[in-house]
């Protein structure tokens, strides 16, 4: 193993070879974006992912981002595609392992005592109760607060902590007594190397979890068709997290994955648990 301070040179580095990361393919010209017309240095338009969900075994996560009671008038027009995803997951977790659930709710009140980024973003509007002018923070307390009742998670699941409050926008920015990711810790003790993100909102917590998920090692899917916001940004931000982070697919691709072509990966095969950044240990 090497010294963690220590540096390779370049032959060194070259000299393993890397699925995703080989020096005579990336001089090729690529095939897998447009370039801008006349821009500079032919300057990409976007790319897309180089995996494929079905080219290797996995042990994959389904994460429902603050699907939550408050929410409910924005969520109904995908309601039915995430009971589907719950009950697809569901019957992959009765099979065997490998497969994960997690729920998490939004908790911000406007007298929780925090003054950060996100109220310097929405300002002073965002905190009135009688006449809201954005759905930032909640209003109704505890009850807005509980799972969607269709999808809810199980005691047990509750009691095992599969299900979580959070504060901020990203799902994996709340924090154990050791200042480590509750949930990055919790999906590393599983071995858990993909996740599936469905919920709210699109354009906040959707795209800063799948861009958390994606820095910390994991291949992220959003499922296009179990997402929703209350913003005109749906579909942008559906755009920009396909051609930067994740694959965007739908509810019944990723049922049907799960149903007919899922294969329980070994822990520690594609990702890490030793670096924050996800990487294979060593």
């Amino acid at each position: 193993m090497m010294n963690e301070t220590s540096s390779r040179t370049l032959e060194e580095a070259l000299a393993q070879p890397r699925r995703h990361r080989d020096r005579d393919l990336a001089l090729q010209p690529m095939d897998n974006f447009s370039s801008t017309p006349d821009g500079p240095n032919g300057q990409p338009l976007s790319f897309w992912a180089s995996w494929d969900l079905k080219d290797r075994p996995r042990r994959v996560a389904l994460l429902l981002d603050d699907c939550q009671e408050e929410y409910r008038p924005y969520a109904e027009e995908i309601l039915p595609n995430l009971i589907e995803l719950v009950d697809a997951f569901r019957s992959a977790q009765s099979r065997g392992e490998g497969v994960e659930i997690v729920w998490s709710s939004w908790t911000r009140t406007f007298d929780d005592g925090i003054s950060n980024a996100m109220d310097r973003w929405y300002g002073p509007r965002g905190l009135r109760p009688e006449e809201p002018e954005n759905a930032v923070y909640m209003f109704t307390g505890a009850p807005g607060m509980e799972v969607l009742a269709e999808i809810a998670p199980t005691p047990e699941e509750v009691a095992d902590g599969w299900y979580y409050h959070g504060k901020h926008l990203d799902m994996f920015w709340n924090f154990d007594e050791n200042g480590d990711s509750y949930l990055d810790e919790k999906l590393k003790a599983q071995g858990t190397d993909t996740i599936v993100i469905s919920g709210l909102w699109t354009d906040e917590c959707i795209l800063s979890t799948a861009y958390a998920g994606s820095s910390r090692g994991y291949d992220v899917v959003v499922v296009g068709d179990a997402v929703a916001t209350a913003t005109a940004n749906q579909e942008s931000a559906l755009t920009v997290v396909n051609s930067t982070v994740a694959k965007v697919l739908t509810t019944d691709d990723v049922i049907g994955y799960m149903r007919d072509d899922f294969v329980v990966g070994e822990p520690g095969a594609v990702k890490g648990v030793r670096h924050p950044d996800g990487r294979k240990d060593d």
